[in-house]
């Protein structure tokens, strides 16, 4: 079966003659088994790199990266350190958590991936900087009841939260916070569970619905929280409609909904756990995913948005474009897959980097390197999508290094990234392992616990990739 181990369209089908040689940006890597086996072959030879300057060049070099939830967000307050001209690119398709709860109700894209980024890019240096933060990141209790009680103080103006909060700020959020409890209230035919609720979630859709209009609550978010104007929050598709998600395995099976794909929770309210070990293996591997109408269930439901044309203009123009660790299927490819991505990514002579997750989940499970790869390459080709709509760009039009974690769990096959074009190879420390580690964690309400204690293990580490970035 194509789908059991190949994977899909370039895994293992072109000759493995090409060496491959890698800059090792760590200590030895002996110990990791998969790159102790290519090494045994001489593949790769140690490289290191001396850097005079700790200061970036002016201006600052201007990255643009593709990810989506969390994983991500781990080496955030490290890369804003470093450089402030960072476009991020987010899907809006998450149908998860308090998220599904808003969608479900009140309609609209899913903005909690959009709102995760904003808090990690807001400013922390003032008392009230970080007051505000604290608030649009709390998360309500599990329990129904209580996390209403909590909501009911908050939307009031009564919790200690609002306490370092100044009147013009506590009136501004307020504000849209009492909008979406207005909101929900004209629904009453729909009981909202506000159920470990994210109030910065309440606030992007109250801001949305009033203005009606996406961009329009992100740039609010983005000034609340402070946020260099350098640094862009996109959603990749700019919209006010519900966006779903489907895949289509390679059995012929149609999954419905990103949480369906990556993480069922069997329609429950619970905290999503997105490692392998917590959830059934799919029965066939993903072939490709692709948008559907909200009320879809099959391939006759395909719809096709317009990527968001501030992408577009981003891409023609980035000296850096970044394929980030996470969700390979459900983070990555849906902003790979629109009209126009793989276009302008083809044709950019600049550098661009995967950043290879550290451990697998349930959409990669049996993975390699190359697979990663290839998983891109069909997406911005849309090799499996409407035959009017391919390209046959190469893997290595898309990609041209790979950042690969020491120990992680992906094997790194040379050769076949060989195949494939690629023959710059860089291990680094754990810091991949790490940020996806927190990514599977990230639904717990201590999250900002596990992305502090992130930063102060991996600063070293993101300064070393982040200098060969740029």
């Amino acid at each position: 079966m194509r789908d059991t181990w190949l994977g899909p369209t370039f895994c293992n089908t072109l000759p493995l003659s090409v060496p491959v040689s890698a800059r090792i940006l760590s200590s030895s890597f002996s110990s990791s088994s998969s790159m102790a086996a290519s090494s045994s072959h001489h593949r790769f030879h140690h490289h290191r790199r001396c850097y005079s300057n700790p200061n970036p060049p002016h201006p600052q070099p201007a990255l643009l990266v593709f990810s989506g939830g969390t994983a991500f967000n781990g080496v955030i307050e490290e890369l804003k350190n470093f450089t402030n001209r960072v476009a991020h690119i987010l899907p809006v398709s998450d149908d998860g958590g308090s998220t599904a709860e808003i969608v479900r109700v009140l309609g609209g894209p899913a903005v909690g991936d959009i709102r995760s980024r904003c808090l990690r890019l807001s400013d922390q240096s003032t008392v009230e900087a970080l007051a505000v933060r604290n608030l649009l990141g709390h998360r309500l209790p599990l329990d129904p009841s209580q996390a209403k009680s909590e909501w009911y103080s908050i939307v009031e103006g009564d919790h200690f939260l609002w306490k370092d909060v100044s009147k013009p700020y506590r009136e501004t959020i307020r504000a849209f916070l009492v909008y979406f409890q207005s909101q929900i209230l004209h629904r009453a035919e729909e009981s909202f569970c506000f159920s470990n609720g994210s109030i910065g979630n309440f606030f992007f859709a109250g801001a949305r619905i009033f203005f009606q209009s996406l961009d329009a609550a992100i740039f609010l978010f983005l000034r609340v929280s402070d946020i260099p104007p350098e640094s862009l929050v996109l959603p990749v598709i700019s919209t006010n409609d519900r966006l779903t998600l489907g895949c289509e395995l390679w059995d012929g099976t149609i999954i419905r909904g990103q949480n369906e794909i990556s993480h069922p929770t069997r329609g429950t309210i619970e905290l999503i756990k997105k490692g392998s070990f917590s959830t059934p293996a799919l029965p066939s591997r993903i072939k490709r995913v692709f948008y559907m109408s909200s009320e879809g269930k099959n391939l006759l439901h395909e719809v096709f948005p317009s990527v968001n044309a501030a992408v577009l203009e981003w891409l023609n123009n980035v000296d850096c474009i970044v394929y980030g660790m996470g969700s390979l299927f459900t983070s990555i490819c849906p902003s790979l897959v629109l009209l126009g991505i793989g276009e302008i990514i083809s044709s950019r002579p600049c550098l661009k980097v995967l950043m290879l997750n550290g451990t697998r989940d349930r959409e990669t499970n049996g993975f390699s390197a190359s697979c990663f790869v290839t998983a891109i390459t069909d997406a911005l080709n849309r090799t499996y999508g409407e035959p009017g709509n391919r390209l046959q760009n190469l893997p290595n039009h898309y990609i041209n290094t790979l950042l690969v974690p020491r120990n992680g769990e992906i094997p790194v096959d040379t050769d076949s990234l060989a195949a494939q074009g690629i023959f710059d190879v860089v291990c680094l420390l754990n810091l991949f392992i790490l940020c996806y580690e927190v990514d599977i964690i990230s639904s717990v309400q201590d999250e900002d616990i596990f992305q502090d204690c992130l930063f102060e293990i991996c600063c070293g580490q993101v300064h070393a990739w982040i200098r060969h970035l740029v």
